[in-house]
């Protein structure tokens, strides 16, 4: 395994993950384009994305691809482009589909889920100013939660520097009192990326792919990983079932998107 090269001075591209189907939704659509304060969610992702100074978007599709692309259509972009991921075997595969695209790309790569609607630019564009001073192999967008239950820990040594992600389930219990957690928001140099896509392995119970896997790769590699708690308590709510689309939308609403 040969150790990736530093990326050049940085350019955007945001990469959104929008290929599942959402089956504790209890709908047939995708679940980007279940509405939230009657618009699809997955507008307000790609509306931070935008305001953030993403120039790109590259949208990963899969269930319902047609529908979603259709929708995004509506938006007259000329910014959105498509990858597909015809098999859902996990959040690393689904930006391996997008390796066409990255190649030769030698700035920033964004990955978020089209399912996080109250993502704020406001956090995209501070995680984008700290890349840009310290320039790493991947800048992780974290979070300070009183109640981390259920997320993954960021896991640092004792000078505060990342040294890992840990699941809740595989945390000890001095892990279980780490209150930083992962909130899937990475900002990767893209050579960097492009590398551990190259590397990652679906050697788990699961037999998928996952982005997390390449904070693990880079670091091992010696290449820089780090993680920055700017995230915002509005940006920890995630929509996996009708109740926690419900509390989105009443949350949004009452931030002032209606």
């Amino acid at each position: 395994m040969t150790t990736p090269t530093p990326a050049p001075a940085p350019t955007a591209v945001a990469v959104i993950l929008a290929a599942g189907k959402g089956t504790r939704m209890n709908s047939e659509l995708p679940k980007v384009l279940c509405p939230v304060v009657d618009r699809p969610m997955i507008h307000f992702v790609l509306d931070a994305a935008s305001h953030a100074g993403f120039g790109k978007k590259i949208v990963v599709v899969g269930y319902e691809k047609q529908a979603v692309r259709d929708e995004l259509q509506t938006r007259d972009d000329a910014s959105i482009a498509f990858a597909e991921q015809n098999e859902q075997l996990g959040t690393g595969h689904a930006v391996q589909m997008c390796r066409d695209q990255l190649a030769g790309h030698e700035g920033l790569t964004l990955v978020i889920a089209g399912d996080s609607p109250l993502i704020q630019a406001e956090s995209l564009q501070k995680l984008v100013a700290h890349f840009e001073q310290t320039r790493p192999a991947l800048l992780l967008g974290t979070l300070k939660k009183e109640d981390p239950t259920g997320l993954g820990r960021i896991v640092r040594d004792s000078e505060g520097q990342f040294t890992g992600i840990v699941e809740h389930k595989d945390a000890t219990a001095e892990q279980l009192e780490i209150n930083e957690v992962n909130m899937s928001t990475y900002l990767f140099s893209t050579p960097d990326l492009l590398w551990a896509l190259d590397n990652l392995s679906n050697d788990n119970a699961q037999g998928e792919y996952y982005l997390t896997d390449c904070a693990r790769l880079l670091y091992e590699a010696g290449r820089p990983v780090e993680a920055l708690p700017v995230l915002k308590d509005c940006e920890s709510l995630s929509i996996n079932n009708p109740a926690e689309l419900q509390l989105v939308d009443q949350t949004m609403r009452a931030m002032g998107y209606a």
